[in-house]
């Protein structure tokens, strides 16, 4: 930046020209589009549905909504459109300005008489930075001072009238003058508030305590709510719905696939180092499809919905609890396996709302040890049905008794099942005979899955599991 102009003469002298947010966006999203340019880095599961959205929106200079369920990306899409914001944009460095005013267009008084009043090369200019004009704000809690603005009483006593601008204290969103302001839970916001920012939508002005200040706030302003409150009668006035230009719907993951490789990018699990880490495909899947058992169950609210926090916190614990045996029993590599679930429960706390309206009478550690069971017996079955699995039955036909548990040695498994069937290895995506760790993951998911599948029993004690035909 030392090379960027840093008075008002040396910035007319440049060329450079001042444009809007919108125009500022538009004009650098459709150069990066045209060039193939990742627009959207770290999002997957919407090029086809979301982005192609938020895109047109983007070029018809729209405010946005999105609106969806929680844990769906919404302020992660919010945030990512900074990047479409130039480096950075001069403003009059003068203190005592209460926005970033532009140098060729400025909006306050101040700002006006700065300009009209000094010679151009004695109003200095700095440089605004593009992930410094983002501002977000959770409604809950939100006062209308917070992001519209109130009057100041200093500036009163000193003498500054009520009706002028030089007597307010400005809030974020005028702050964010020639930025991007996003209200998270707008339905949250009270109707005071709602109205502030429908007229900021509307005439782009600020209006505090029946004082109108006329003066033209350039902002991008983004909104995310959930569809349940949204939708609900009174919470969001409708001339503040009228006003956004765009509604972007977003949603979870429509492939377990889809929604296991955003699990582990956000997990973002070191798998490597001194304690090496094997995942079975399969435990990967369990893990993804717990939670959309979990958005599918009558046990859980589904206004609320289940958040891709679920699977990512899951899937961190569950290998968390592999690691932990490993060092423990000096094990490698540390293979998940189906008894390390069972901490899962410390990691789902928080992340479902139970239907409190049904009939049901179970808690939070039931309803989640039913999703794990549902969600155990769904890919299991996938897996008989792609390949077979017929040795299944004549092994466990033998009247075979194998007791499992996250601290029980992998040697411990190879004792008890020395033959591991061929179909095994093929199906499981991973060598069931190349280590102990590996068939001990491989038998307790072929456990757990004939168990789900009320094909043998299970015996609990003192947090060891038996199962038997």
């Amino acid at each position: 930046m030392h090379d960027r102009p840093s008075n008002l003469h040396e910035l007319r002298e440049s060329g450079w020209q001042s444009r809007t947010v919108k125009e500022e966006i538009q004009h650098n999203f459709l150069r990066m589009m045209e060039s193939g340019e990742d627009l959207f880095p770290g999002i997957i599961g919407y090029e086809d549905t979301v982005i192609p959205e938020i895109n047109i929106s983007l070029i018809a200079g729209h405010d946005m909504l999105f609106l969806g369920e929680k844990g769906q990306a919404k302020s992660r899409l919010m945030r990512s459109l900074v990047r479409f914001l130039d480096d950075a944009v001069a403003y009059i460095d003068e203190p005592g300005l209460p926005v970033h005013e532009d140098p060729l267009k400025p909006i306050t008084r101040r700002g006006r008489e700065l300009v009209a009043d000094l010679p151009a090369d004695q109003i200095p200019i700095a440089w605004w930075r593009r992930e410094d004009r983002y501002a977000e704000r959770l409604a809950p809690g939100t006062k209308f001072a917070d992001v519209i603005g109130e009057i100041d009483p200093a500036k009163l006593a000193g003498g500054a009238s009520m009706s002028a601008e030089e007597a307010l204290h400005f809030g974020l969103i005028p702050r964010m003058h020639r930025g991007i302001f996003a209200m998270n839970e707008v339905p949250e916001l009270d109707e005071l508030i709602q109205v502030g920012l429908f007229n900021i939508l509307e005439e782009r002005d600020v209006q505090i305590r029946g004082y109108p200040i006329n003066f033209d706030i350039d902002v991008l302003v983004l909104f995310s709510a959930n569809p349940s409150t949204y939708s609900r009668s009174g919470k969001v006035i409708p001339q503040l719905k009228d006003r956004i230009g765009s509604t972007i719907h977003t949603h979870y993951p429509r492939e377990r696939s889809i929604g296991i490789s955003i699990m582990e990018q956000e997990a973002a699990l070191a798998t490597d180092g001194d304690y090496p880490v094997v995942v079975p495909y399969f435990m990967k899947e369990i893990v993804e499809q717990m939670s959309i058992a979990a958005r599918r169950s009558k046990y859980v609210d589904h206004d609320s919905g289940v958040s891709a926090r679920f699977s990512i916190a899951n899937f961190r614990t569950m290998v968390a609890s592999a690691r932990h045996r490993s060092v423990r029993l000096g094990e490698k590599p540390a293979v998940p396996r189906i008894s390390d679930l069972g901490h899962t429960y410390s990691s789902s706390l928080g992340k479902l709302e139970l239907d409190l309206m049904g009939t049901h009478q179970m808690s939070e550690r039931q309803v989640l040890e039913a999703i794990q069971a549902e969600a155990v017996r769904t890919v299991f079955e996938e897996y008989v049905d792609r390949h077979g699995l017929s040795e299944i039955a004549e092994i466990f036909g033998r009247g075979i008794k194998i007791e499992v548990g996250d601290m029980l040695p992998s040697s411990a498994y190879a004792e008890r099942l020395r033959r591991v069937p061929p179909a095994w290895d093929k199906a499981f995506e991973v060598n069931a005979s190349e280590s102990d760790a590996v068939r001990a993951s491989c038998v307790e998911f072929v456990l757990a899955g004939l168990y789900a599948s009320d094909q043998i029993s299970r015996a609990e004690h003192h947090g060891r599991i038996t199962y038997e035909m």
